[in-house]
């Protein structure tokens, strides 16, 4: 066994993966493949079936149906520790009576690796995490973010083809997880390893992710990467999960191209988006392509609906304000600190956004898409 950590990725297939409890379906046919070397993200609000898929991945968790390869390979009968897989928890599960050298040796010793390889192989893993000085010291003497920095090197010293995390961040504050983020996006571009990363944080996902899979009630509702999801959202459960969304409520009308809803007495257009004419429909622009323009002007040609200025909330770099519409729903609006209107609140005013801007998606099956209630939360974010 090479001291050379970097590895090549293996490829994951999860095809038609299922997970039942009794009667509940906590994953549900689910279809999925991460490349060689990709850093695939799972991520979705509690209890929508990421970390179960995870767990099976990880043979933690018995698959109830489908079928689950690694270089297409079936593994779903093996035992976890003959997947060459590592894991990275949230909680670190460092054993507190060892040291950081004896953590990190302890998957080698259980994999029998020859004595006189293993000092070569955890000094390599601690260098890559950044710890070669700190090996002697005990879990408890270190910060959060060093001892998950041992984690990972404990994960990743006999050089898995797989490397699963279940949120390890989400322990930590704000300012470490930010760092730590491009520690570990350093990490996987220097093993070629193929990451599986779970998280419910879309910040994170957006900055660590070759692509991303978005969970909701046991299902995928979209695979993609990240400027893919955000400016493409097949989904209005897509479009308010990752990022925030300003949704435009009604019918899809009979245009030629299928990208327009009839709302708010308007008929709002898009350049992307197929909704049969008649069905319900929402048109989805994110808060920062909407324009406010004074209510004493003229309409606006184009994409243009009236509101009023209920909230603004300060953020530095930029502000964020409610708008109130006509049927008493509320979308944002997102503007830079260097291109700030006079609308404050109580203010009527104009919004407008371009068609290349926005997207009509199907709407949302569990509610009327033409009486909404949509109240976004107006968030420091």
């Amino acid at each position: 066994m090479s001291a050379d950590l970097s590895s090549h990725g293996a490829s994951i297939t999860l095809k038609g993966l299922t997970k039942r409890y009794g009667g509940a379906t906590a994953v549900d046919a689910i279809n999925l493949e991460a490349r060689p070397g990709e850093f695939l993200t799972l991520l979705g609000p509690s209890g929508s079936g990421k970390t179960t898929t995870l767990n099976m991945i990880a043979g933690f968790i018995d698959v109830t149906a489908g079928e689950l390869l690694i270089d297409d390979k079936p593994v779903h009968s093996l035992p976890p520790h003959k997947r060459n897989i590592g894991m990275v928890f949230q909680h670190y599960a460092l054993f507190p009576h060892m040291s950081v050298v004896e953590n990190v040796t302890y998957p080698l010793r259980q994999r029998k690796v020859p004595r006189s390889e293993r000092q070569n192989l955890v000094h390599e893993a601690l260098k890559t995490v950044g710890l070669a000085d700190l090996g002697h010291r005990m879990p408890q003497q270190l910060s959060g973010g060093q001892q998950q920095r041992v984690a990972l090197a404990r994960a990743m010293v006999y050089s898995p083809r797989v490397l699963l995390m279940d949120e390890p961040l989400g322990a930590l504050d704000k300012k470490l997880r930010d760092s730590l983020q491009l520690e570990i996006k350093r990490i996987h571009a220097e093993l070629g390893t193929t990451f599986v990363y779970v998280t419910h944080d879309q910040d994170e996902a957006l900055v660590l992710s070759d692509r991303i899979a978005v969970f909701n009630d046991g299902r995928i509702e979209q695979v993609g990467t990240a400027e893919d999801l955000y400016e493409r959202p097949s989904t209005v459960f897509v479009a308010q999960f990752l990022g925030e969304s300003s949704l435009f409520h009604g019918v899809a009308t009979g245009e030629t191209d299928g990208c327009a809803v009839q709302s708010l007495g308007s008929t709002l257009r898009a350049h992307r988006g197929e909704v049969a004419s008649g069905e319900p429909a929402t048109l989805m622009v994110r808060p920062e392509r909407i324009r406010l323009l004074p209510i004493d002007q003229a309409q606006p040609a184009g994409n243009s609906v009236r509101g009023r200025v209920r909230q603004e909330i300060y953020l530095g770099s930029a502000r964020k304000l409610a708008i109130e519409l006509a049927d008493g729903s509320q979308v944002l609006v997102r503007e830079s600190a260097g291109d700030v209107s006079a609308s404050r609140p109580g203010d009527e005013v104009w919004l407008t956004f371009r068609a290349e801007d926005a997207a009509v998606l199907p709407a949302d099956p569990g509610g009327a898409a033409t009486a909404p209630d949509n109240t976004p939360a107006l968030t420091a974010n």
